[in-house]
Parts: C-alpha cells; structure tokens; sequence
C-alpha cells in the first residue's frame, strides 16, 4: 500500500479485525453500517434513581425518528439508517408516520415497561425470550434490508443505567459502589439511592443465576433486545459496534450466554459513566476513543462504525507501492 507499515496504526487493526469476522479480505465487501435503537421503560424509575420522569422515553423516541436528536444528525452526517423498536415503552405509541426519510420506526412492545427491581425480578423468561426475538429479528432485517455488516445499537430508556448497573455487578461481582454513576445527572443524594437500589437488587439473585436469569431479574426489555441483536449479528458475521455503557453491559450478558460473540466486537467509546470502563475491562475491549460522552442512543457508535467503514475502505481503495514506481 501507499503507505510505510504501521503508519495508519489502529485504523489497520479495524481493517484486519472487519476481515477476520466477515472471514474474507475487506476488499471482498464494501462496508455498509446500519444502526438499531432499542427503547423501553423501567419500574425502577419509581425509586428516585433518575433525574428525569419515565415520559421522557417516548419523547426521545419521538425526537430520533423526526431526525432532531443528537443520534439523528450524526446518522444523517454519516449516511448511516436508522431503525428505532419500542420493546416497553409506557404510554401511547409513537405513530410511525413521525419518522423521517432514512428512519425507520418499529412498535413490538413486550409490555409496557419492566416490573420495579429492587423487589422483584423485572422481567419473566418468556418476557426476555420475546424481547431477545425482536433484537435478532431487528439484526436479521438490518442485515436484508441494507446490506449492512457493521452492525451498530444504542438505546433510549430512563433508568436503564441502574439496570445496566445492576446486571454488571451480577454478572462481574463488582460492589456496586465502584460501578454505580450518575445516569442522567442526579445529585450526591440520588446517586446514594441508586447505588442502594443496586445492591438490593443483586442480592435477591441467586448465586447459581445462568446469565440469562440474571437478565431477567435486573435488566431492561430493550437491553434485552440488545442482547438477542448482538449474538444474531455475531451469528451473520457481522462486525457488532457498542454504543456505551448500556450496550456494553448488554454485550457483557451476550458473551457469558454465548462466548463466541466477543470475538465480533467493538467498543466505540469509553463513557464517562462510572462503569464503562469497568464493563469494558470485563469483555477485554479497548475503545477507540474517550470525548467524555454519556448520552447514549448510539451515538458513539455512529462515529465508531463509520471511523470502521473508512478503514475497511482505505484497504479496499488505496493504491500499492507499485504505483510509484521501483523503490
């Protein structure tokens, strides 16, 4: 290549790693990404541990498929489609016609929003079963409808970073005061509540708990979702983009269920709430980059994926040493 060795560093390395799990070289493919957000709701809203009310979730669904949030203008800058799935959102649906060109706004809700974790598992096995159904469905048609085989998630959901807390320190151990953070932005006092609203949690989960369980009684529908989305994208060897902490702790579930997922990964992000970086050390990923970002909604992963596509195409596209002549 036009280049001396090394000399586009990590950006080699994505070009290499988008090879290995297409299991061809990248000049066999052009790059498509394609970028699915899952949104749901959470009972445990109900004990302080966010700094905005649970109507929030579907005005943010809203805002994405009208293309006036932040995720949208990132896709739209990036030419990246967009598909929103409400999975349990609480309230009446978004109607679809909302949504602009080059988003895509699906209703398959499980139920209305999860069961308060703090005292009881927030989800059934059916009810998780289900929502993992969607996520692989959504990854399926992500994959028919445009050709994707970067395939990234994001999330909308308030309180889910409790969820998401939770179900780290399940699944890691970690006392859930070195993963809880701020969420949304809540003060010392909240964020006090919360981390006691974890580990209320953990401790009703049984010590034997399959990965699968742990989910049902701490996580979310649409982080379930976002399991099912990264072991089918996995599954079609497809280059699977995490957003933040959400998918990162939606990816720390995926790979105890199913190891061979990890090998499908990328971090776009370290988020500069608390347990990223923690969660991120548990799946053995480095993130391709830390701007302090925490909002969620696949940004990162927007700007990850397509920093993915333009490796895979300087590979594809630059020209050889050749070109130039003898050395």
């Amino acid at each position: 290549m036009l280049k001396p060795p090394g000399s586009l560093g990590k950006l080699e390395d994505l070009a290499t790693r988008y090879a290995v799990v297409r299991g061809a070289p990248s000049a066999a493919d052009d790059p498509r990404i394609a970028l699915v957000i899952f949104a749901a709701d959470h009972g445990v809203v109900a004990e302080g541990v966010s700094a905005y009310p649970r109507e929030i979730t579907r005005a943010m669904v809203s805002c994405i498929a009208r293309g006036v949030a932040a995720v949208s203008v990132l896709a739209r800058s990036h030419g990246v489609p967009v598909s929103i799935v409400d999975v349990g959102v609480v309230g009446e649906e978004v109607a679809s016609d909302e949504a602009i060109a080059g988003v895509t706004l699906t209703t398959s809700r499980v139920r209305a929003g999860t069961r308060n974790l703090r005292f009881e598992a927030a989800m059934t096995t059916a009810e998780v079963e289900r929502a993992m159904a969607i996520g692989s469905d959504q990854a399926r048609r992500a994959r028919a409808r445009h050709g994707a085989t970067i395939l990234a998630l994001g999330e909308v959901g308030i309180g889910n970073t409790t969820a998401a807390a939770a179900l780290v320190c399940a699944l890691t151990g970690l006392a859930p005061e070195v993963v809880v953070g701020r969420g949304t932005g809540i003060t010392e006092e909240m964020l006090a509540t919360k981390t006691q609203v974890v580990a209320d949690a953990v401790r009703r989960i049984p010590k034997d708990a399959a990965p699968l369980e742990v989910l049902a009684h701490v996580g979310g529908l649409e982080l379930a979702a976002m399991v099912g989305y990264v072991v089918a994208a996995a599954e079609a060897r497809c280059l699977v983009v995490l957003d933040g902490f959400l998918a990162q702790a939606a990816a720390l579930v995926a790979t105890r269920y199913c190891p061979d997922v990890a090998n499908a990964l990328v971090a776009s992000h370290r988020s500069a709430e608390r347990g990223s970086a923690l969660v991120l050390e548990a799946l053995g990923l480095e993130p391709l980059f830390d701007l302090g970002m925490r909002l969620g909604e696949g940004t990162g992963a927007v700007l990850a994926a397509s920093l993915v596509r333009d490796a895979v195409r300087l590979e594809r596209e630059m020209g050889t040493l050749a070109m130039v002549g003898p050395s």
